[in-house]
């Protein structure tokens, strides 16, 4: 008999759940096997609320990356005026338009021209923000504004990069704690599926290995063949010997037996 084995995903745990709720509604006769009733009302209670959960965690994952591609794109921008305004200012001082010292407002070197790594989101806080204090000072010592990007162009994206930088912010963490809802009620979710796979095969344990494997199957059980394992087939049933049962104590009468034999 191969052996099953509990969903490891959340779409198969609600596919387990759901087969065993339609497989047990379906089987209206009376000699039908129908699941304990506070078992399946537990079963159909746990998943509207999973499958709820699931809903409001995509929900907020499609916020997410949906706003993640404004985000990437401001990101882009603002990094382009960032550099884009440090290039300027370099090839200002060597028109001499502006002077060499005056470098030091945007602690840059003075002697350095190369434009620094703008790689990360933290380079474009720091530097977008260096470059309107360092403009705003040196036009206080008497500088003239620079243009084809002012600074007021390339404050206006830097702010944009902010703004949209918090919001992505919260589109995580809001991705995050429906995502660690959906986690918290996993586990819930297999204890049923345990106990409703627990009760179907022990209903259907005196069937011979093929039929039994079929009726379980109804219900959402999954079965894996171990590497080798011959597969089961309407043919294993034929020469099938149904176990006795033991009758109830029957056990523990035994065990009796065995400790005054050894006395």
């Amino acid at each position: 008999m191969p052996y099953r084995r509990l969903p490891n995903t959340d779409q198969a745990r609600v596919r387990a759940l759901r087969n065993a709720i339609m497989e047990n509604e379906s089987r209206i006769d009376a000699g039908d096997f129908r699941l304990p009733y506070p078992l399946i009302n537990e079963a159909k209670n746990y998943l509207s609320d999973f499958e709820k959960a699931l809903a409001q965690y995509q929900q907020a994952l499609d916020a997410q990356v949906s706003a993640n591609k404004n985000y990437q794109h401001e990101s882009h921008v603002a990094r382009l005026y960032i550099s884009h305004f440090i290039q300027v200012l370099n090839l200002a001082v060597l028109r001499k338009d502006i002077k060499r010292e005056h470098k030091v407002f945007y602690h840059l070197k003075p002697d350095d021209f190369t434009v620094p790594d703008l790689s990360t989101e933290a380079a474009i806080l720091k530097w977008g923000q260096i470059l309107i204090d360092g403009e705003t000072e040196r036009m206080r010592n008497g500088g003239a504004p620079m243009y084809n990007p002012g600074i007021a162009k390339v404050q206006v994206h830097y702010e944009e990069f902010k703004d949209y930088k918090i919001s992505q912010k919260i589109y995580q963490q809001s991705t995050a704690r429906y995502l660690q809802r959906v986690a918290d009620k996993r586990k819930e979710g297999d204890a049923i599926i345990l106990r409703i796979w627990n009760e179907v095969e022990a209903h259907f344990a005196m069937l011979p290995p093929y039929k039994r494997l079929m009726e379980c199957q109804k219900y959402g059980l999954v079965y894996y063949y171990r590497r080798k394992e011959e597969k089961l087939t309407p043919e294993s049933d034929i020469n099938y010997i149904p176990p006795t049962p033991i009758p109830q104590f029957a056990h523990r009468e035994r065990a009796k037996t065995t400790r005054l034999d050894e006395k």
